[in-house]
């Protein structure tokens, strides 16, 4: 196993990306991501939609790998214009390197959504202030319960899930209300993919769906008083477990994230027992 050490002259960082874009040759970009991640930790989910991922590393392996996977001739262009979100980290987030082969890069629940070829309306950090201050928006949580419990943007909606699989559930409960309300609808994730996902599957329901660019770390990174509209920590699913809105650590542990909740205890557990044995 390889272990990361920070030092003084080369910082710790954390990246994470994901684009949805048409693999034909899924396998081989698996296998390559391999080869390119040798130097660092994390996890990569391959699928013929595209690619999610989260890795950590030194400054200067973390940006070779970038560089990588949007110039190197493999991958024909189609990373090209990716995005990272990056933050600084003092704890080791991820204890090895994994690149998995998938059947989605984000679980939805429902076949036969497509992602690349359509999407939400995307609206910058900036944008988006103003718009979950219009009185006409609901702003709906597209993340788990116990994330939303942690740290949420103000008037934000709880849709109850425990899992992502079960959002599909709520939206479709909901829809007819906010229409007959005449509400537009703006919804935000940590990263942005659960929103892309969801709001490509919406639109074949007639329902335009407003998404955070982005999501929530991205609005930390270019809004510095992020906590004008944001309450609390974002959760994040790594070794750090949760960031301020200057995407610093916090202090909070696991059992601040799952404890005193029956039905979050198993996830308590698997959390504890994936932290011991190095998952």
């Amino acid at each position: 196993m390889n272990h990361i050490e920070p030092t003084a002259a080369d910082t710790l960082l954390h990246t994470a990306f994901y684009q949805f874009v048409q693999l034909d040759e899924a396998d081989a970009v698996v296998a390559h991501l391999r080869e390119l991640t040798r130097d660092l930790l994390g996890s990569i989910l391959v699928a013929n939609e595209g690619i999610n991922g989260v890795l950590a590393g030194q400054a200067a392996a973390i940006e070779t790998f970038e560089q990588a996977l949007r110039h190197d001739p493999f991958f024909q262009g189609k990373f090209a214009d990716i995005a990272f979100k990056r933050s600084a980290c003092h704890t080791a987030p991820f204890a090895r390197m994994k690149v998995h082969r998938k059947s989605e890069i984000v679980y939805l629940g429902v076949s036969g959504v497509d992602a690349i070829g359509k999407t939400g309306i995307d609206v910058s950090p900036a944008e988006w202030r103003e718009l979950i201050a219009q009185d006409d928006v609901v702003v709906i949580d597209n993340r788990n319960s116990f994330e939303f419990k942690l740290g949420k943007f103000r008037n934000a909606v709880d849709p109850g899930v425990d899992n992502f699989r079960d959002f599909p559930k709520y939206i479709e409960e909901h829809v007819p209300q906010w229409q007959a309300e005449g509400k537009r609808v703006a919804m935000y994730c940590t990263g942005g993919i659960r929103c892309e996902k969801t709001s490509a599957w919406m639109l074949d329901m007639g329902v335009p769906v407003y998404q955070l660019e982005g999501g929530v770390l991205n609005y930390f990174e270019k809004m510095p008083d992020a906590e004008k509209d944001w309450e609390g920590e974002c959760f994040v699913f790594d070794n750090r477990i949760a960031l301020d809105t200057k995407l610093q650590e916090t202090d909070t542990t696991l059992e601040d994230v799952y404890g005193g909740v029956p039905e979050w205890e198993w996830r308590l557990q698997r959390a504890k027992r994936l932290d011991e044995d190095g998952e």
